[in-house]
């Protein structure tokens, strides 16, 4: 079976490393492609718009299933849906989701340190001058780097750790998890996801399922 998958560009990195990774374990072909990672500040409609003609394009005779590396991201997936063959995306407030491994570790670091904005490797090469201020982002008092192992360096922290220097915020660093798009991409679609039937639709869930 070949799938697709569409992912936001902040991803390339750790996709292109699962890919490697599992590539020979797994029965099946991923055809990847990046999408870019200004549509978070396009706006939701023009957001779902472009994400709507990127499924759309999918030849689905060639295809067993479509992946999604997105999370609801301001509902930017809702409304999305195939014809023919399955959409599977993972059950993810935002990319933050996918990056730390699950959305009970979002929830509890959400939920004990408001007023944090997190950053990736992938993040600061998409926006390499972090272009925020705190006169936009009034709420926000700390910047987290969420570490995943494969950045070349530590120039990508050490940018992150600048930017909240020169904002007076809070530094911090965590180690991140590569889990959920580990398993997106093997086929190991538990619980954790969202399998949409071709014809339905993704909807907010208002739960903590986050999707349905």
């Amino acid at each position: 079976m070949n799938c697709k998958l569409f992912a936001c560009e902040i991803f390339r990195r750790e996709i292109e490393s699962v890919l490697t990774e599992v590539s020979c374990r797994i029965p099946h072909s991923i055809d990847a492609e990046f999408l870019p990672q200004s549509l978070h500040s396009a706006g939701r409609v023009r957001m779902s718009k472009r994400l709507h003609e990127a499924v759309a394009s999918v030849n689905e005779e060639n295809y067993g299933a479509v992946l999604l590396c997105y999370g609801l991201c301001s509902g930017g997936i809702a409304g999305l849906s195939t014809k023919k063959i399955p959409l599977v995306v993972p059950k993810a407030h935002d990319c933050i989701t996918l990056f730390l491994g699950s959305r009970e570790r979002y929830m509890d670091y959400f939920l004990q340190n408001g007023g944090t904005y997190f950053i990736t490797a992938g993040w600061v090469e998409q926006d390499r001058g972090l272009q925020f201020g705190t006169e936009i982002m009034p709420h926000y008092s700390k910047l987290m780097f969420i570490e995943t192992g494969l950045e070349p360096d530590g120039s990508f922290e050490h940018h992150t750790a600048e930017i909240a220097g020169r904002r007076g915020w809070q530094f911090e660093k965590v180690r991140g998890d590569l889990s959920l798009i580990r398993r997106l991409i093997a086929g190991d679609w538990n619980s954790d996801f969202l399998i949409v039937p071709p014809g339905n639709k993704i909807q907010y869930a208002y739960d903590d399922e986050v999707i349905r």
